[in-house]
């Protein structure tokens, strides 16, 4: 096999240069090469410095994650770095693309450090439950100074290369596509210098720094093992001889690695590629062209779903009935572009030639033109069959058709059309513009290369998708469900909704089931009549109460919109109990746990076994990227077999549920959903 690294000479001074596409992880054959090339440099006299560089798109942009598991091949990447380090000759690390984890710490462990302006730098280790494991946290503090260390290592997002240079991350900038005679030129201007050891460099350590980012972050590293072991390690090694910072490094990264929290997140890492893979579809399978895309709708779903499209450059357009509503959706959009630009995220530039993509326009038969037509008006199966309908008259023979439908039958919405084999469900959630999870719901009759182009397209928009089935709710809405239900029965038994939010709250999730409905609106999907109450949502939308909009919802909310609890919900859920004439009991958390969590994972076991999810790590996707499930707990079906299924099965039966057979087959058999 051909080494991944070759080494070139330009006059006294060697390339080592790394050619592992595609983002030259740092394989046990990266490392082999350029460990070979360090000891050429050393037992090399007429060689004077040392460049590392990538050919292809980036520097070296982390580990090889093919590794992950396995036991390790020398030399590690501890090793390796400090072997970099250890040379009495300069060693320039030259940076384009990005210098990720790894390769961050290879820069680190470099004398001296040159890039280009469009490089960037980082230590996303935290976001795999892990930390910088080859002396990151320790030469970092170093290098840049404890504020960017802590930034870097705890967060896990990448710097540019002009703030590295600021931060002393970076020695110089070089000039885009010049990369490596810049190296070469800086490597020959440090020959016979003394060479600057990062590890050797001083600490300067105040600890108010320390105090103050604990305190800043406190609810963004909440329930994390990864990002505060990372912020007591640099506290606790801050001021301490190099080598015991790296020991006690070693220590936290190996407990951060044998700990459920890392086992969650790379869990979900690969659970999302593998939700690209279409079973029973070959990968080769020719796709459809998409040029043009048109959206049927301007509202709030209409609109974010075209800037999706407009900013990856797809041209779109997009069809209203009204003048003042499609004036007040393109005018949304283009606020929000506006609002992106003034957070430095796009240019002026960009926010024209995204709306200049924009066609919107009142003439449904524009739609003619377009390669994937989505409907995204509310949710009425008469509506979208309507729609569908006229569709099928004017789109262009193998256009593909779509509906973003929450809860429809995409096969009845289908069957409206002569062509069902075009149609499939694209479910977007709200914000369609931010959220990332798209559910493609495959139809009865939906083509192997439609489902396989709107894969592509989710790609090319920036969305993590998975494949569902045909069934109401779908994956995620449908495993909400049960949770929602039991919330409410439980109010009407004796808990408060600030009970059985603090549970999730503490459980990981952004937010409760009672906060989420009044940050989302009681009202929606209200019936609109005061007089038929058949709830306390019913009662609440009846009296105007419909959340943070109103002021009152579950709760009652000040003009900072922080909520409290509410005496006239209390009221309310009392009138409502006594109606219904329902026993009061005292509820703990671990009732809670189950009635809401371990039924979302029967759900779950239901929905595998109905076919309508591909695998349960498909599942686990939905839930962290559409619905604020923490990523550290890997999604509800990797929690579940994290819990133990037995325990799952034997917390349903106490309360009464009727378990579902997959659940209690893999139970019994010691199975778990992810094998």
């Amino acid at each position: 096999m051909t080494s991944p690294i070759t080494t070139t000479r330009q006059g006294d001074v060697l390339v080592i240069t790394s050619d592992n596409p595609p983002v030259n992880a740092l394989g046990a054959a990266v490392r082999q090469g350029i460990q070979a090339g360090i000891q050429e440099a050393k037992n090399d006299d007429s060689i004077k410095a040392v460049v590392i560089t990538c050919a292809g798109k980036t520097f070296f942009a982390g580990a090889d994650i093919t590794e992950f598991g396995k036991p390790m091949q020398e030399p590690s990447l501890p090793v390796l770095v400090d072997e970099i380090e250890a040379l009495d000759k300069p060693v320039i690390s030259a940076v384009h693309g990005t210098a990720l984890g790894g390769g961050c710490e290879v820069a680190l462990a470099s004398h001296y450090r040159i890039a280009v302006p469009s490089a960037k730098f980082g230590l996303p280790e935290v976001k795999l439950g892990i930390l910088p494991g080859a002396g990151g946290t320790q030469r970092m503090p170093r290098v840049a100074g404890v504020e960017v260390a802590l930034e870097m290592a705890t967060k896990g997002d990448p710097i540019s290369a002009e703030q590295a240079k600021a931060a002393g991350l970076v020695d110089r900038l070089a000039t885009e596509g010049n990369l490596v005679a810049d190296a070469v030129a800086f490597a020959q201007e440090v020959i016979g210098k003394p060479v600057s050891r990062s590890s050797e460099r001083p600490v300067t350590v105040d600890a108010a720094v320390f105090e103050a980012f604990r305190a800043k972050n406190a609810k963004r590293f909440r329930g994390m093992d990864a990002p505060n072991t990372i912020l007591d390690l640099i506290e606790q090694t801050a001021g301490k001889p190099y080598a015991e910072g790296v020991q006690a490094e070693r220590m936290g990264f190996m407990k951060l690695i044998m700990g459920t929290q890392s086992a969650a997140l790379r869990h979900i890492f690969f659970a999302e590629r593998k939700a690209a893979k279409i079973d029973g579809i070959a990968e080769d399978i020719a796709l459809r062209d998409i040029k043009r895309v048109g959206v049927i709708g301007a509202g709030t779903m209409g609109g974010g779903i075209s800037m999706n499209f407009l900013s990856a450059g797809v041209p779109v357009t997009i069809v209203e009935m009204a003048q003042e509503a499609l004036d007040r959706g393109t005018g949304v959009i283009r606020k929000n572009y506006e609002a992106t630009a003034a957070k430095g995220r796009m240019t002026a530039k960009q926010v024209e030639g995204a709306m200049g993509l924009l066609n919107p326009t009142l003439d449904f038969d524009a739609l003619g033109e377009c390669d994937l037509i989505i409907e995204a008006v509310y949710e009425n199966m008469d509506v979208k069959k309507d729609i569908f309908g006229k569709l099928d008259k004017i789109a262009k023979p193998g256009a593909i058709l779509a509906s973003n439908t929450s809860y429809l039958n995409i096969d009845e919405i289908a069957a409206a059309t002569s062509r069902p084999q075009d149609v499939l469900g694209l479910h977007f959630f709200s914000p369609a513009n931010v959220m990332k999870l798209l559910e493609i719901v495959r139809g009865a009759k939906t083509a192997d290369d439609v489902l396989a182009t709107a894969m592509a397209v989710s790609k090319k928009i920036k969305k993590v998708a998975v494949i569902a089935g045909v069934c109401y709710g779908f994956i995620g809405n449908r495993m909400l469900m049960p949770r929602q239900v039991e919330a409410n029965k439980m109010l009407l038994e004796g808990a408060t909704p600030e009970q059985i939010d603090k549970v999730h709250v503490a459980f990981g999730m952004p937010m409760g089931p009672f906060q989420m409905a009044d940050l989302a609106g009681v009202d929606i999907g209200w019936h609109r009549d005061p007089n038929r109450i058949e709830n306390i949502r019913d009662a609440l939308a009846a009296e105007g109460r419909w959340g943070q909009k109103k002021s009152a919802g579950f709760y009652d909310y000040d003009e900072k919109r922080t909520p409290s609890n509410s005496p006239r919900v209390a009221e309310l859920i009392a009138e409502w109990r006594d109606k219904l004439g329902v026993e009061q009991h005292e509820i703990t958390e671990e009732e809670i746990v189950v009635r809401t969590l371990y039924t979302m994972v029967n759900e779950g076991a239901l929905i595998l076994a109905e076919k309508m999810a591909q695998r349960a790590s498909d599942i686990d996707v939905v839930w962290v990227y559409g619905y604020g499930w923490p990523p550290y707990r890997g999604g509800p079906m990797f929690w579940a077999d994290t819990e133990g299924l037995k325990k799952i099965v034997e917390g349903l039966e106490k309360y009464g549920f009727e378990v579902a057979p997959l659940l209690r087959e893999k139970a019994e058999k010691g199975e778990k959903f992810n094998k």
